[in-house]
């Protein structure tokens, strides 16, 4: 807690001091944890684990701070919620998306994330309807692992002409293009994007307008530097509470910020997205009915 406060000019605190301050962020962050998600259909939703020290047993082991947000149906982004796991595995996941569905997360269409180990089971079985997005920028430079440095830039010019395109169609047809051109010269990288294809292009079927907000994790990269920015400080957490309690409450100003912000995606838009084909399902929207005027 001094190294927190040290940024704000505080030379020391005492015990009592700590302790009340840790109090009131506890009840805060819990407040703004258990919250109901009643601000919904959150059409899309983007989740990302960071890694961060702490001390357990005596020893000192890496945990994940799993963190969820969404755009509500006004169109603003707010964070779901913050958990600690010991991993990424599919019991992390799951557990922590079961937690936001308990809380009222619902109308879930797409999940824009990494390539996190067992989250597409997870997203299966707490979120039906909703299909998952690998970010393309995280995907870019793992398949760039996959050929010499001096390809690397024509790699990328050409995955990238892939999200150049202005409709489903030509996306589809360019990403063939461009796999049976990268195969002519690297035949492992062309069967690496090939296996890729369907994570990388759920994003192709919503509206055009929206494409740049939800094919890749940038959006959640920022937010990830500033909670990086206020855990830095820290270096080694006590706990995994201090850990809640921090990024809790990092979080929770950064959602109150975001609602004095424009918002994220226009109403019409999220209301055609929520009536998009996904998975072979069908264009009902039981969470939130077109209007009969927009429906004209």
């Amino acid at each position: 807690m001094e190294k927190l406060v040290e940024q704000l000019g505080v030379a020391s605190l005492s015990k009592s001091q700590v302790s009340e301050m840790a109090t009131y962020l506890d009840a805060h962050v819990e407040a703004f944890r258990n919250r109901p998600l009643d601000g919904g259909p959150y059409t899309f939703v983007w989740v990302d684990a960071l890694t961060i020290k702490v001390r357990e047993a005596g020893r000192t082991v890496n945990v994940h701070a799993l963190v969820a947000v969404g755009v509500n149906a006004d169109g603003g982004r707010e964070v779901l919620g913050v958990d600690v796991a010991a991993s990424e595995d599919g019991a992390g996941w799951l557990g922590f998306l079961r937690s936001l569905t308990a809380r009222g997360l619902s109308g879930v269409r797409l999940v824009v994330s990494d390539a996190h180990r067992g989250l597409v089971d997870a997203i299966g079985a707490t979120l039906p309807g909703a299909s998952g997005q690998r970010c393309r920028t995280h995907y870019l430079r793992n398949l760039l692992t996959k050929v010499p440095r001096s390809a690397q830039p024509w790699v990328a010019t050409m995955v990238r002409t892939i999200f150049d395109q202005p409709d489903a169609a030509s996306v589809r047809d360019q990403y063939g293009r461009v796999v049976e051109a990268i195969a002519a010269r690297f035949p492992d990288a062309a069967t690496h994007l090939d296996d890729a294809r369907e994570d990388l292009l759920a994003f192709s079927v919503f509206p055009h307008e929206i494409w740049r907000q939800i094919w890749s994790n940038n959006p959640q990269e920022r937010l990830n530097k500033e909670i990086r920015r206020r855990t830095d400080v820290v270096g080694i957490f006590p706990n995994r509470a201090a850990i809640i309690r921090l990024v809790g409450a990092v979080l929770a100003e950064q959602t109150d910020e975001w609602t004095e912000q424009r918002r994220y995606m226009g109403i019409e838009l999220l209301t055609k997205a929520r009536l998009t084909l996904v998975d072979g399902d069908t264009p009902t929207d039981t969470t939130d009915p077109i209007p009969a005027a927009i429906a004209a």
